[in-house]
């Protein structure tokens, strides 16, 4: 039995698990901001970081409480190494430092998509060679991993996120932050009227969210010159249906090409009602291929996903040392494996 410390911090959650064996959470504290940022329309960093000062200590507390168990039953400690904002990184990699150092305990320091990935496995065992599909406010990526633990981004998006154009489109519609629930939740009321050009790319698996966000906002504002009133949940459908068909039009493309044993969502965006059912519907053209939906609880940022990855890397005995920083920009294991320590 291995039981794990797992801290994620990357953005605006604090977060704190302990999970046996990668797959049975003993518990997963988060503590949220976003009642914070909606108030300034998206994640402010310097008032990010300092938030998560103030909750670390607690949510660490909380998480051992409520696990039942001491710093004595801890094998090892996750953390979230990278990408995501540095000073709020930098908080979650001082408190395993500091855990670490008065406990004598060692650390694994993880990716934070690999956490995104491996969250999969509190639905199922992971069979390789997989496919991810990873989307969030700070991500698209479709990565293969012929084996466990080995990453390989085959495409990514040229500019904007997914999560991110949804955050800026409801921001040009007086809709709020974040974007994503709400314009997922009034597209299911419109149709796809308005005509929005379909991204294009260099890369047959790259991405690209930027000329998409431009086609509505300039929509917008012709319709508004015009004296012309904008259906907000029609638009709400066109956007949402232009930008999600080209994105699972070309992971069927990736699979038809890689034939992995499974597919897996990961990613805030992951949880987009619209996304969920076409990628199910789109992937029976690939019906040798499993695909895998993570529950909504776990498709947010939160800590147990870094001890289910970092459940992994300890089996690979993949141990960071003290002289680790956090890293903003951290590329993905198999891209620039971490060594063992």
């Amino acid at each position: 039995m291995t039981v794990l410390l797992a801290l994620e911090t990357s953005c605006d959650e604090t977060a704190c698990a302990v999970v046996e064996d990668g797959r049975k959470i003993l518990s997963n504290i988060v503590s949220s901001q976003i009642d914070v940022h909606t108030l300034y329309g998206g994640v402010v960093p310097e008032v990010a970081s300092r938030i998560h000062v103030e909750n670390i200590s607690a949510v660490i507390t909380e998480a051992l409480i409520k696990a039942e168990v001491t710093m004595a039953d801890i094998d090892a400690i996750a953390y979230t190494r990278g990408p995501g904002l540095i000073g709020s990184l930098h908080v979650g990699v001082q408190a395993a430092k500091t855990l670490a150092w008065s406990f004598g305990k060692k650390m694994l320091p993880i990716h934070h998509l690999a956490g995104h990935i491996y969250a999969n496995a509190f639905v199922t065992d992971l069979e390789f060679p997989l496919l991810a599909l990873v989307v969030s406010g700070g991500h698209t990526e479709l990565v293969w991993m012929a084996s466990d633990w080995d990453f390989k981004i085959i495409g990514s998006t040229a500019d904007d996120a997914i999560g991110e154009a949804y955050d800026k489109v409801a921001r040009v519609l007086g809709w709020g932050y974040p974007g994503g629930p709400v314009i997922d939740k009034m597209a299911r009321t419109g149709t796809p009227s308005y005509p929005l050009p379909v991204p294009k790319t260099s890369g047959p698996y790259d991405f690209s969210f930027s000329g998409l966000k431009t086609a509505v906002i300039q929509l917008v504002a012709r319709e508004e010159k015009a004296g012309r009133e904008i259906r907000p949940a029609d638009l709400a459908a066109s956007f949402q249906e232009t930008a999600l068909n080209s994105m699972v039009r070309k992971t069927v493309q990736a699979a038809r090409q890689y034939q992995p044993k499974m597919l897996v969502l990961a990613g805030g965006v992951a949880a987009n009602s619209r996304l969920r059912t076409l990628i199910t519907e789109q992937m029976q053209a690939c019906p040798g291929v499993q695909v895998v939906i993570p529950p909504l609880w776990c498709c947010t940022d939160n800590a147990a996903m870094i001890g289910a990855a970092g459940y992994v890397a300890y089996q690979h005995q993949l141990f960071g040392g003290f002289d680790l920083a956090a890293d903003c920009s951290l590329e993905m294991p198999g891209e620039a494996v971490l060594e063992a320590r």
